[in-house]
């Protein structure tokens, strides 16, 4: 096993989990809640694999990844109290899956001989979407069109990737470092609040 399919492995763990606490959040019942987990864990991965032609998309191919998705979602389900334990649980496991989920996307862009603008977008939709898919379904505004700094930090962690390896660093430490990048980007905007602006129109009557 290389350390880009360990990657992969954290990535979907990190995100079933975060679609399962999300789901149990809002009381879903039990089919909800893996329902809430595949979508956040493959979500992304699916609408890149579709934009690049790349069918059947990957965990069609692998099914592994469905057994991992479901045996998280069952131990979420089982150790749930405990999870909670952990202080902003949700926001950690979903910092993770984006981290890592973006490199992912970003890497498959490069094997795929795409232009670097189009590997970073891929790396953001790998990241973003499945959290997306998971928000619409669960009734909230997606976390990406809020002023919470999410996609912007995956961006900046794909064009750091693509910097990297333009200087042809080492694949392992452009995996890590920039995983590392993107999750210290979301630690350090949430920590001190920072936000990008947001905009609106003043109600108008219409005559």
């Amino acid at each position: 096993m290389t350390f880009f399919d360990t990657l992969d492995i954290l990535g979907t763990t990190a995100f079933a989990i975060s679609g399962a606490l999300s789901a149990m959040k809002r009381r879903l019942d039990l089919f909800g809640i893996f329902i809430i987990a595949f979508v956040t864990a493959i979500g992304g991965g699916t609408i890149r694999d579709i934009l690049i032609g790349s069918t059947p998309v990957s965990w069609m191919q692998n099914t592994t990844n469905l057994y991992l998705i479901s045996g998280v979602t069952i131990l979420s389900i089982i150790f749930r109290n405990r999870i909670n334990y952990l202080k902003k649980s949700l926001f950690l496991f979903d910092t993770i899956g984006l981290g890592i989920f973006t490199i992912i996307g970003v890497e498959t862009g490069i094997q795929a001989n795409l232009e670097p603008i189009v590997c970073v977008a891929l790396g953001a939709m790998t990241g973003c979407f499945g959290g997306v898919v998971r928000d619409i379904l669960c009734n909230e505004i997606p976390i990406i069109f809020r002023k919470e700094i999410y996609a912007t930090a995956s961006i900046a962690g794909g064009i750091c990737f693509m910097i990297l390896h333009s200087f042809s660093v080492n694949q392992n430490i452009i995996y890590f470092s920039t995983t590392l990048f993107i999750i210290i980007i979301r630690l350090l905007v949430v920590k001190y609040k920072v936000s990008l602006p947001s905009f609106f129109v003043k109600n108008q009557v219409i005559k």
